[in-house]
């Protein structure tokens, strides 16, 4: 089966300060060949884990309460991409800030929260949503063709020694003089289906490159391919063709086999592997070309209702729903037809170890469908809201004090003035520093008084500081670009307008999997 676009699951922050998470932002979704959602940041300080026992001192802020909840998602099509990622503006503030006992300018449109004073709870890793692709290897990598990785995943050895089992027992029966060595003509066979199946899944990857679409990597598993598409396809005609040419090479190469076939006797060994080569690359052009998310055939539904409609969601939901019945009619027609001996075997009319092996097969089947289907509507609704998610709702106001300020007195100044979070700035008031929130929790509270915050911050870089006017996917670009746990988000006039936590845009970003369209 050809699926495309990866499976990212955005993991919940584990900084529980912010109930001010601004607009409930974005999520991803299904497997089909759809682009992945929008990667967030990875943290730069993974070593900041929060204790779990120390606690605020009373003139200290009190942590504040609500862990999101992470709704799986895997990727697929929503609202089209917006273009090339853009970074904030880099700009060091061309004025003086405000002195260190008074906060930074907090204007209109952003909530203070003077009930929530500066929150310290949480584990200060600041990860906004990640694929879990991101997190683990793709498995063995096996080239680069075109500048795309391509990785044969480990369940692609499992299904591997099944086709040989399977594949080699009926050679055995064709060509009963090979012996024990139908098994490795069988072998031979999974390999080059599999190869088959990459070029099915390069048709992909060389349509998006084409329409100047990034493809993060190809990878061969238990079910076939995967193709990850980074953005979406702008034209309802380009996401057509994007979904078409894969099916269409299958169906060449379903061709080229049968050619090869006549040119050779039947009951040879290569006349067994060339018909195994066709009928396999016809089955996977046909089961590709089922007009259902997460399938090739679906992506191409969608297409269509989106050219009609004129709205990408309104055929992300129309093929996800016909991709939903598809999966019931595969649980309950599979197993159907292969008991009456309508695909070619001999009707059974009792229950036997292969019924039994169909009908796991057809549920299985029938889970990654309705699964890619469900996926690819969280991936659509995360593309709707996506647009949302703003620098400027999402920060946290800041207090600007001195390298040499205690923290004791850093925290009661950002009670006083309902801030939940600290700038580290120099004699003119330019902000040179962050204070991070994990290493703050890490202090007891009775050594505060003899902490400056100096040795809590960290430099801020170019990358780490951020407009506040940026949103959607150049936000999450910016962040992306430079992994950090704390951005200092600047107007663009340079005047600090507050502290952006990756922890708060992953919880944004998490909620808005789950959140309606």
């Amino acid at each position: 089966m050809d699926v495309s676009g990866g499976r990212g699951q955005p993991r919940p922050g584990n900084d529980e300060s912010a109930e001010h998470t601004g607009p409930e932002a974005p999520a991803p979704g299904g497997s089909g060949d759809a682009p992945t959602a929008p990667s967030a940041p990875t943290p730069a300080d993974a070593k900041d884990a929060r204790p779990e026992g120390p606690t605020p001192d009373a003139g200290a802020p009190a942590p504040e309460s609500g862990t999101p909840q992470d709704t799986g998602a895997a990727p697929d099509h929503g609202a089209p991409d917006r273009g090339a990622p853009a970074h904030g503006r880099d700009r060091a503030p061309e004025h003086p800030e405000p002195p260190a006992d008074r906060p930074a300018r907090a204007p209109a449109g952003r909530p203070e929260h003077p009930d929530h004073p500066f929150a310290h709870s949480g584990s200060g890793k600041g990860q906004a949503p990640q694929r879990p692709e991101e997190r683990r290897r793709g498995g063995l990598l096996m080239g680069r063709p075109f500048g795309v990785p391509v990785y044969v995943a480990p369940s692609w050895f499992l299904v591997a020694i099944l086709i040989t089992w399977v594949f080699g027992g009926q050679i055995d029966r064709v060509l009963p003089e090979l012996g024990a060595a139908s098994y490795l003509v069988s072998l031979f066979f999974a390999v080059a289906f599999y190869a088959s199946v990459l070029v099915h899944e390069l048709a992909h990857t060389l349509a998006a490159l084409r329409f100047k679409l990034p493809v993060r990597r190809i990878q061969l598993q238990f079910f076939g391919g995967v193709s990850e598409i980074e953005k979406e396809a702008e034209t309802p005609g380009r996401e057509f063709v994007l979904a078409f040419v894969g099916p269409l090479l299958s169906l060449v190469l379903a061709g080229l086999f049968y050619l090869g076939l006549l040119a050779v006797d039947p009951s040879s060994v290569p006349g067994v592997l060339l018909a195994g080569l066709m009928v396999s690359n016809l089955i996977v052009a046909a089961f590709n070309l089922l007009p259902g998310l997460p399938l090739d055939g679906g992506r191409m539904l969608r297409a269509v209702v989106w050219a009609i409609t004129g709205k990408p969601m309104t055929g992300t939901v129309a093929a996800a729903w016909v991709g939903r019945a598809l999966a019931v009619c595969v649980l309950i027609g599979l197993p159907l037809l292969t008991q009456s001996g309508a695909l070619g075997s001999d009707a059974v009319d009792n229950v036997g170890m292969d019924t039994v092996l169909d009908a796991l097969l057809a549920a299985i089947l029938a889970a990654i469908i309705w699964t890619g289907a469900g996926n690819s509507l969280r991936m659509a609704r995360l593309r709707e809201h996506l647009p949302e998610l703003r620098a400027r709702t999402l920060t946290r106001r800041a207090v600007p004090v001195e390298s040499d300020t205690p923290l004791s007195e850093a925290l009661r100044r950002a009670n006083a003035a309902g801030a939940r979070a600290l700038v580290v700035v120099d004699g003119d008031g330019v902000p040179v520093s962050l204070v991070r929130e994990a290493a703050i929790v890490g202090v007891p509270e009775h050594r505060r008084p003899w902490v400056p915050v100096g040795t809590l911050a960290q430099d801020i870089t170019d990358g780490m500081r951020v407009s506040a006017e940026l949103a959607g996917e150049e936000l999450l670009d910016a962040l992306r670009a430079t992994p950090a746990t704390e951005y200092l988000v600047v107007e663009e006039t340079g005047e600090i307008y507050g502290v952006l936590s990756a922890a708060d845009v992953e919880r944004a970003f998490v909620k808005a999997m789950a959140r309606p369209s």
